[in-house]
């Protein structure tokens, strides 16, 4: 059995107005709106999905929009901010872009020597637009304002700050799989050679920095890639025996999950690949209605009741 660790599946955030929400990730930054549906736990609150043209995971930023969330606070013991890839000659065009939004942004810099672009999404959330070293030939989601020239291709990396970065690096190399690719100063690179598009995942170490609080426009939790059942019954034994509290298996309709926090605080997912979006909505579809859990179907007028309309 292939137990490989393929890299990233979705990352969830929280955001609070659900319409400003939906503006930005689709118009602004133009991603591919694949699937509306409502939090598990909390279904009066939509459970928002973004991604590529497929949907397919490695691209896919979720959102949790709370209408009266507080604002969270970046520091150490979570994850600070979020990259996607974009092509090479693209970052004059974010910089217009963003410009014509009144979008907060720094000018371009260069980090690990990539270009890339950080601006604060409406919530205050941290995101970069990093143009790789090597071409990204995921399919993007192309729209009237934002063609393949300039879209993004799904992540690129995920950052989280801790206070001490050796344990998780431990649990990312000794169980997971990755490599540490890349030193600069305080910030450590770490890449799975199991999938060329995985995401990497950057360890700030950030001693005596205060810790950060996870609300508006923060990072809830990251997501790696299960191929299956086995693999990710494979790993949750792995993380119990390594005295992580670790969940049991949670059916997300599109993805089982398994959780556990690792060891700097940051709340890690394993989910698996199956059985994806289309499970309920075609390809060309997706997006395009309010999907449902099965237990909730019979209250749907109840939920639609509760929830802000996006048109």
């Amino acid at each position: 059995m292939d137990q490989a660790i393929t890299g990233l599946h979705h990352i969830t955030a929280i955001a609070g107005n659900a319409r400003r929400n939906y503006d930005f990730y689709t118009r602004v930054l133009g991603l591919r709106f694949v699937k509306k549906t409502v939090n598990f736990d909390d279904p009066h609150t939509y459970h928002f999905y973004y991604g590529n043209a497929t949907g397919e995971p490695g691209t896919i930023l979720t959102f949790f929009p709370w209408e009266d969330i507080a604002l969270g606070r970046r520091g150490t013991h979570m994850a600070t901010e979020i990259g996607y890839s974009v092509p090479e000659g693209s970052i004059d065009f974010w910089l217009k872009r963003l410009e014509a939004e009144n979008i907060i942004y720094n000018k371009p810099s260069a980090k690990f020597g990539e270009i890339y672009l950080t601006f604060l999404d409406p919530d205050g959330l941290k995101v970069e637009l990093t143009v790789p070293e090597k071409t990204d030939n995921r399919v993007p989601w192309e729209t009237p304002a934002i063609t393949e020239a300039n879209a993004t291709r799904g992540f690129h990396h995920v950052t989280l700050t801790l206070e001490d970065i050796q344990p998780t690096a431990d649990l990312l190399v000794s169980m997971f799989g990755y490599q540490l690719q890349k030193h600069h100063t305080n910030r450590y690179r770490f890449g799975t050679p199991a999938n060329e598009y995985g995401g990497y995942i950057d360890l700030v170490e950030a001693k005596g920095e205060p810790r950060g609080h996870v609300a508006g426009g923060s990072v809830h939790h990251i997501a790696f890639r299960m191929k299956d059942d086995a693999t990710q019954i494979h790993y949750r034994q792995l993380l119990a025996e390594r005295g992580l509290h670790v969940t049991e298996q949670l059916d997300r309709k599109y993805f089982r999950s398994v959780y556990f926090r690792e060891p700097g605080g940051v709340l890690f997912e394993l989910a698996t690949d199956a059985p994806g979006f289309t499970v309920d909505e075609s390809s060309a579809e997706l997006g395009t209605h309010l999907m449902l859990p099965d237990e909730f179907e019979a209250k749907r007028a109840e939920i639609e009741a509760h929830l802000v309309k996006l048109d």
